[in-house]
C-alpha cells in the first residue's frame, strides 16, 4: 500500500503538473467570490499556524475575499487532513501540508483515512525550516555532547517530548537517538502548549521544536538551543551549531510547509492560488518576518513540489520502519 502511495505521486504530476502549462482550463471567471478556508491540521501557535496566518492575511488583501485559517488539530494532522481531503474541489479549501501529515503519516498509519497522493494536488512549497534541539535552562547541558553524556547515564529514562506519537518531532528524535547511539524515552503530548510548559519546567529534558516556534522562547531565556537540524547553520541562530557539527555526523532534518488543494480542483484555480501564494511570500515584509524567525521561503512549482514530496515520503518511510513506530 505504501509503495502504491509513492507511485501515485508520479500520476499526480500528470494530473496536477505545472499549473502554468494547464492554464487553458481556467476556473470560474469570478473566482474567488466568497471566503476561502485555509485548513491547518495542527493546533494554534505552531510553525504551520504562524506561516499560514501570515500568508492568509496577504491573500485576503490581494484577492478581496477573506482567507480564514481553520485549525483542525489532532492525531498527528490526520483529523484536519481528512476534513480537507473530503472538501469540495472548488478552490475554497486550501490545506497546509507538512512533513508529518503528507510524508510521514502514509508510512505510520496502516489505515489512513486520506491518501496524500490520491486526495491532494500540490500548489507550492511555501517554506522550509530546521528544527532546534532545545532544553530547559535548568538542565546542566550546554552542548549536544553534554546532553548525550547525561542521557547515557540514564538509558531509557532521559525524556524527550513531541507533539504526538509518530509526529515529525517524535521521528526526528528517533533518528537522533539512533544516529547518536543513545536510548531516550519518548513522551508524546497532545498540544504544543502543554509540551512546552513541561519542558520549560524541566519535567522533560529535551525537544525538537520548529525554529519559528522556538525562537521567542530561546530569546526570552526560557529555553536553551543546543543545535539546529539543517545541513547548515540557521541565519536566525548563527552561533548555534548544527547537530552534525555538534557530534552526530551526517544528521539532517528539515521541516517543510506547503499548500495543497483537494484533487479535482480546476487547474486554473491551482494556477491562481500558486500565483497568489508566491506573490505573498515574495513581499518584503513577509520575507523579513518569516526569515527573521528562521524559515527559508521557497515558492516552487506544483511539479517541483511533487518531486520533493516523493523523496520525503521515501526518506521518512525508512525512519518509521527503523523506529518501529505505528499508530492504529
Amino acid at each position: 500500500m505504501r509503495t502504491l502511495r509513492v507511485c501515485a505521486f508520479a500520476l499526480l504530476s500528470v494530473m496536477a503538473g505545472s499549473a502554468a502549462a494547464q492554464q487553458s482550463k481556467p476556473g470560474p471567471a469570478d473566482y474567488p467570490n466568497r471566503p476561502i478556508r485555509f485548513v491547518v491540521p495542527f493546533t494554534p501557535a505552531g510553525t504551520a499556524d504562524i506561516i499560514a496566518r501570515v500568508i492568509a492575511q496577504k491573500m485576503t488583501d490581494s484577492l478581496g475575499q477573506q482567507v480564514v485559517v481553520d485549525n483542525r488539530g489532532g492525531s498527528g494532522g490526520v483529523i484536519g487532513s481528512e476534513i480537507a481531503a473530503k472538501s469540495s474541489p472548488d478552490g475554497y479549501t486550501i490545506m497546509m501540508g507538512l512533513t508529518a501529515n503528507i510524508a510521514i503519516n502514509p508510512a505510520l498509519y496502516p489505515r489512513l483515512p486520506y491518501d496524500p497522493a490520491r486526495d491532494f494536488a500540490p500548489v507550492t512549497q511555501i517554506a522550509a525550516a530546521p528544527y532546534v534541539l532545545v532544553v530547559p535552562p535548568s538542565l546542566p547541558a550546554k552542548s549536544v555532547k553534554d546532553l548525550l553524556a547525561l542521557a547515557k547515564t540514564k538509558p531509557g529514562q532521559f525524556a524527550y517530548a513531541s507533539f504526538g506519537n509518530g509526529s515529525a518531532g517524535h521521528l526526528t528524535g528517533e533518528l537522533f537517538a539512533s544516529m547518536a547511539n543513545v536510548k531516550l524515552l519518548h513522551v508524546p503530548y497532545k498540544n504544543i502548549g502543554q509540551g512546552l510548559a513541561d519542558l520549560i519546567a524541566g519535567q522533560v529534558q529535551m525537544l525538537f521544536l520548529g525554529i519559528v516556534s522556538a525562537t521567542p522562547h530561546v530569546q526570552a531565556g526560557k529555553l536553551r538551543a543546543l543545535a539546529t537540524t539543517g545541513a547548515r547553520r540557521s541565519p536566525m541562530m548563527p552561533d548555534v551549531p548544527t547537530v552534525s557539527e555538534a557530534g552526530v555526523k551526517g544528521y539532517e532534518v528539515t521541516g517543510w510547509y506547503g499548500a495543497f488543494v483537494p484533487t479535482g480542483t480546476a487547474p486554473g484555480i491551482v494556477a491562481r492560488l500558486h500565483k497568489e501564494i508566491v506573490r505573498a511570500i515574495n513581499l518584503p515584509d513577509v520575507e523579513e518576518r518569516l526569515t527573521r524567525q528562521g524559515a527559508s521561503l521557497v515558492g516552487s512549482t506544483p511539479r517541483e513540489f511533487e518531486a520533493y514530496i516523493r523523496s520525503e515520503m521515501a526518506k521518512w518511510a525508512k525512519v518509521v520502519k527503523m523506529s518501529g513506530a505505528s499508530v492504529n
